[in-house]
């Protein structure tokens, strides 16, 4: 696309300081090897980097575009308390939460180009806005800046830096994986008994590995025993179940309320969620077979979509919306209990159980 929007100036965060570090035009001139360019003797009276502009057309831009829009950004935050959690020394580096909120976001770009989604974050899509081309080169390369900054996490130390490393890599793998299975998986032909299976796993992959690494990250750097390491990972992963539960089940109050974002596309798309999982396990075969059969002329593109999408929502919502959130209030309630008979009473356990509280209010 020729036309580009350009964010304000001055109006990036932390978050898209650590985009214009990396696309610093000095650095990427270094990383081209000019002196090995045929004809590069020419360029000694001139600098051989291309100017800022260039690399804000080609990636800076689109990945301060968004990382500038109003998110939860709980990953950057639950980082930063479990590194307080395990003691870690002083602060904790700045580059800890935007490691994982760089990553998350760049798997956002991804994402909404696989699942054909139109908004993010109440704006187009990346991809939307600027092409697919750009917005998946870019949703890469934030992948590869969050490696990079292990770096400034642990400097020092090879050992441990090749071993954030390693952490940062086997999420993103598990993020695949289960992004593949959301993509593969149409809930309209599943059996029932697999449709709990499936979900599980699905977002223990997706959403409970993106909460672990923010965890484990946080614990590692601070030198957390081995013990409270895994009890703040799996912390994480259920963290990060939980939420995608209550994610879910609040989507069906906004498709079926007339809504047309996330939930709608869910639908659409047969992609199986928690509320299908608990409906499978709720309803007798014949009202299962029932929904089954609307998400089959759902993915099928029968005509009125939007229409009989925002009618199965509310069939979903009727059937085990109030029960699915519950679930998921009890199911986080649990994690946080196991993490606090771990730690013991700490501040920090008190924040995230207010951040817990906010978060299941802002999933409607």
């Amino acid at each position: 696309m020729n036309a580009r929007a350009r964010l304000r100036a001055g109006g990036e965060g932390r978050l898209a300081a650590f985009v214009s570090e990396a696309l610093a035009p000095a650095r990427i001139a270094e990383l081209a090897h000019p002196e090995d360019w045929p004809g590069g003797e020419r360029l000694a009276f001139g600098s051989p980097a291309l100017p800022a502009e260039t690399w804000d057309l080609a990636i800076g831009d689109i990945a301060r575009d968004i990382l500038s829009r109003p998110g939860r950004q709980f990953r950057a935050r639950l980082a930063e308390l479990a590194f307080r959690l395990a003691d870690g020394r002083g602060d904790p580096p700045e580059a800890l939460g935007a490691l994982v909120e760089i990553l998350h976001a760049g798997s956002l770009i991804v994402d909404d180009i696989e699942d054909g989604s139109s908004v993010r974050r109440g704006e187009p899509c990346l991809h939307v806005r600027y092409g697919v081309p750009l917005a998946l080169n870019t949703g890469n390369w934030m992948y590869l800046r969050a490696l990079e900054l292990v770096d400034e996490l642990e400097p020092a130390h090879p050992p441990v830096r090749n071993r954030l490393r390693g952490i940062v890599v086997d999420a993103m793998a598990r993020c695949h994986l289960g992004q593949a299975l959301d993509l593969s998986i149409d809930v309209g032909h599943l059996p029932p008994a697999a449709i709990h299976r499936v979900v599980a796993t699905s977002t223990t992959l997706k959403t409970g590995a993106l909460m672990e690494l923010a965890a484990r990250l946080g614990a590692v750097v601070a030198g957390a025993p081995g013990a409270q390491e895994e009890a703040l990972a799996r912390f994480g992963r259920r963290l990060g179940v939980g939420l995608q539960m209550l994610d879910d089940f609040g989507n069906l109050n906004a498709a079926a309320d007339g809504g047309s974002g996330k939930a709608l596309e869910d639908l659409r798309n047969g992609t199986p969620t928690w509320p299908w999982a608990l409906a499978a396990q709720a309803l007798d075969d014949a009202a299962f077979g029932n929904l089954q059969a609307d998400a089959r002329s759902l993915t099928a593109g029968e005509s009125d979509g939007d229409l009989r999408a925002r009618a199965l929502a509310a069939a979903l919502r009727m059937a085990v919306g109030r029960e699915g959130r519950a679930q998921a209030a009890r199911y986080l309630a649990t994690a946080l209990g196991d993490l606090r008979a771990c730690f013991g009473a700490r501040p920090e356990l008190a924040q995230l159980a207010a951040e817990i509280r906010r978060l299941e209010e802002s999933y409607g």
